[in-house]
């Protein structure tokens, strides 16, 4: 027990570590009085949104911690609860704090050169991810120390999830509907610049990338890390000796430890002249430190070795299913440039092709995630089966030990969009622009890669949830293994509905957006028809409009698909049984997977092949190949932003409240 003191320690570094990197980019010059203006409405709009959305969701917390307490007859639970919801809000406004001061600072120092604004914007994103990883940490081991029982940090992983759930949603919804609305009224119909100062959607636009790819990532990452943890902790339990419940704490340490060496060297790798070789040095360097470290622990602990081949595994699926998606999604790569070559013929010959290629980028994630939970089971069950299911659940672990590391580099992504549309709308110099561009190249990258990297573990999460939710409701086991008989009707209606779910969400929510992006867009004409001198460039568009449309609107489409999520498990459990409710979790485990990574990687084929086309291929920008790659980016962005990214995070939440309320419904079938 000893060896837990490890882990609040490396949460209270990380969270230092964080603190110390926001001064480091705070100090920095924020540029001239009109870049500022641009920042700070960029700002305002970022945290009233935020303010918004957290006004909610407190009510819905209170709420759901209330059920816990009366229902389950446990304040510890829902205590933890309520814990893991602020802790996650937390970590999602720290990191949405300093991106939307590290933008305007990226952009002025990239006035000075590559080099100059690479750090600011790196170091900013590490205060996202130092500050998730830190504050999941901190409350994981906290609670477990004064509780002693993972069953009760449960409440805290369930907290963290739900709330990411709708973070990520509305994030997802607001950041689509500017999005959208920007690029079909300024690209397509009026053929002026993506981040033209001229387009009342563009203030909301930028607002957008923060609230959803910075807040909305972050919090979905919290998710993930936490419930890999939580589930190797309640798996743990079933074995003989104690320490392999606090050994995913330890290792999540390690973790801790080698992100900010990692991070530490990722600036000097740009010196190069290559942002993305930078990121991916880092993220490489990260994972050798963490290798490592790992062994180490788990040699001086007295384990098995092949408990630490079995994090192993996962590590290293999470980064070839990273490189996977970037292979997808990188505007040099086959893909990209065949998906915009389509676009030459026009708008469906484009979706089409990002749509096939979309459904070709699910086989190597879903090879790699089926040999780590093989490898994973046979290399950690050489003494048994609990010991092979600890191993699938290690490996996840494993996978988002470096996830301090992959958050930093997604949060860049957003930090860089901004600043290159800051230079853009401040007429900043030609020189400026372009490095701006550079660095956003790289941060698009980076974002594919983590989307990818986040629903992998996603999956490896939800593998172990699933078996932990098998543990708790006494799921009979035959020759060792936990048995569903697949025949039984119940099951069979269980698995059904599964399946159903990712899909029926996904349709919600790009709905949701749709419904958004057209009231966007009349607002956007209506400001172009009727302020006098607009598209000259002599009257200022009413930016603020734009934006509490996209705010509204998001928190209103939010909250059905998030509800929904939370009820449908626990009403299958109660209606045909903890069984059924097995063969429920089963069925949306894989259409929920499949679903995330052909949305994702489609997304990012559809939106690279436009940029490919901007960069002067095909008939460069403003061409009719560009305006149907515009299209094709339209039905691309709620796909990897909205609703995809949104589905790692609902299988983790119906995962988990399986897992909370299943002794619950085991009790109430029993009872039948």
């Amino acid at each position: 027990m000893e060896w837990l003191i490890i882990a609040p320690i490396a949460g209270l570094i990380s969270i230092a570590f964080a603190v110390y990197l926001y001064f480091y980019v705070t100090k920095q010059d924020s540029g001239n009085p009109r870049m500022q203006e641009i920042s700070m409405a960029i700002s305002e709009g970022a945290n009233a949104y935020l303010k918004r959305q957290n006004k909610t969701l407190a009510v819905f917390v209170i709420v759901i911690a209330i059920v816990l307490g009366i229902a389950l007859k446990s304040y510890q639970m829902a205590m933890a609860y309520v814990i893991g919801s602020i802790f996650s809000a937390l970590a999602g406004y720290f990191g949405l704090n300093v991106a939307v001061r590290a933008n305007v600072r990226t952009s002025n120092a990239a006035g000075k050169g590559l080099n100059k604004a690479f750090p600011i914007a790196f170091y900013g994103g590490a205060v996202m991810g130092l500050s998730v990883v830190g504050l999941a940490l901190l409350g994981v081991s906290a609670l477990y120390y004064v509780f002693h029982d993972p069953e009760i940090v449960l409440g805290y992983s369930l907290g963290a999830s739900s709330l990411a759930l709708f973070a990520k949603a509305g994030g997802g919804i607001y950041t689509k509907t500017a999005d959208i609305g920007a690029d079909l009224v300024g690209k397509v119909e009026l053929s002026i610049p993506e981040d033209d100062p001229r387009n009342p959607a563009v203030i909301a636009d930028n607002v957008g990338d923060n609230v959803g790819d910075v807040a909305g990532m972050g919090a979905d990452l919290f998710d993930s890390y936490v419930a890999s943890i939580v589930a190797a902790m309640i798996i743990g339990a079933t074995l003989a000796n104690p320490t392999y419940v606090i050994l995913p704490l330890i290792l999540a340490a390690m973790g801790i430890f080698a992100s900010v060496i990692g991070m530490l060297f990722v600036p000097f790798g740009v010196r190069g002249g290559n942002p993305g070789a930078a990121l991916n040095r880092g993220t490489f360097a990260t994972t050798i430190v963490f290798a490592v470290f790992a062994f180490l622990i788990v040699y001086y602990l007295g384990l098995e070795i092949g408990i630490f081949y079995a994090t192993l595994a996962g590590l290293i699926a999470g980064i070839i299913i990273g490189m996977t998606s970037d292979f997808f999604t990188s505007i040099d790569r086959t893909p990209v440039m065949k998906t915009a070559e389509a676009a030459k013929t026009g708008a469906a010959i484009n979706i089409l092709s990002g749509f096939s290629y979309g459904v070709i980028s699910i086989v190597p994630p879903i090879i790699g995630i089926s040999v780590a939970t093989i490898a994973a089971w046979y290399l950690a069950g050489v003494h048994g089966t609990p010991f092979a299911v600890y191993g699938v659940a290690v490996s996840a672990v494993g996978m988002l030990s470096i996830v301090g590391m992959i958050i930093s580099a997604d949060a860049y992504g957003p930090i860089v969009d901004n600043a290159k549309g800051i230079a853009e709308q401040a007429g900043s110099g030609k020189e400026m622009i372009e490095v701006a561009d550079k660095l956003d190249a790289a941060g698009n990258t980076a974002k594919a890669i983590t989307k990818g990297f986040a629903i992998a573990a996603a999956a490896l999460t939800v593998l172990a949830l699933f078996v932990a939710y098998a543990e708790l409701v006494d799921i009979p086991k035959v020759n060792g293994f936990y048995a569903i008989n697949i025949i039984d009707p119940r099951v069979i209606a269980g698995v059904f509905l599964g399946a159903m779910m990712p899909p029926l969400i996904s349709a919600m929510l790009i709905l949701g957006v749709g419904r958004n992006a057209f009231r966007m867009v009349e607002e956007v004409r209506r400001q172009f028809r009727e302020i006098p001198g607009l598209m000259e460039g002599k009257a200022k568009p009413d930016y603020a409009t734009c934006v509490d449309i996209a705010a509204k609107g998001a928190l209103k489409e939010l909250v059905l698909p998030g509800v929904l999520s939370i009820i449908a498990p626990i009403v299958v459990g109660l209606v045909l049984g903890k069984e059924a409710l097995g063969g429920f979790l089963a069925g949306s485990i894989v259409t929920g997977i499949i679903f995330a990574l052909f949305m994702a990687n489609a997304g990012g084929t559809w939106d690279n092949a436009k940029k490919y086309i901007e960069a002067g291929g095909f008939g460069g920008e403003g061409s009719d190949t560009h305006k149907a790659a515009v299209v094709g980016d339209t039905v691309g962005d709620p796909f990897k932003d909205t609703a995809g990214p949104s589905l790692n995070t609902m299988i983790t939440v119906m995962s988990l409240v399986a897992s909370v309320f299943g002794p619950l419904i085991a009790t109430i079938a029993l009872l039948a």
